[in-house]
């Protein structure tokens, strides 16, 4: 691998005198740099992105079951909805979550015989239609706020 010399630290450029210990530092810095350099961007790059990723997930991902299920819905058809608006969510992330927003008293949900198969139904509880208002109106201001730094 060959880094460019104005990436390269002072340290690691080469040694002005082709002495044995100048080549050594040199050789010894040259790899250890490559080698931090290298193992950085492969590494934690991709991982910093993908945590960051899906921390700005996590709070949409709240915003949209709660948006979808204005209307009733079971825990399949929520899902289904969802990814055909681009917003894919694990059953192991959706069933937690709607228990945890029952829990909190925004949904409400009854358990129903459909297709001869018992089904749990889910819609907005009213305090449940509060939060969703609130929320829209904050993710409304947010979503302007950045629109005007980013177009910056």
């Amino acid at each position: 691998m060959s880094l460019s010399p104005e990436t390269k630290p002072l340290s690691c450029r080469s040694p002005q005198k082709n002495s044995k210990k100048g080549l050594a530092t040199y050789t010894v810095h040259h790899t250890v740099y490559g080698v931090q350099w290298v193992m950085h961007s492969m590494t934690t790059e991709p991982h910093l992105f993908d945590n960051i990723r899906m921390e700005l997930r996590r709070g949409s991902l709240i915003l949209a079951v709660l948006a979808q299920l204005r209307t009733e819905q079971y825990g399949y058809t929520l899902r289904k909805a969802l990814a055909e608006h681009g917003m894919e969510i694990d059953e192991g992330t959706l069933y937690p979550l709607l228990r945890r927003l029952e829990s909190q008293g925004l949904l409400v949900s009854e358990w129903r015989e459909e297709d001869k198969r018992n089904k749990r139904f889910y819609v907005l509880s009213p305090d449940g239609k509060t939060i969703l208002k609130q929320l829209l109106a904050e993710w409304r201001s947010i979503d302007s706020s950045l629109n005007g730094i980013v177009r910056r």
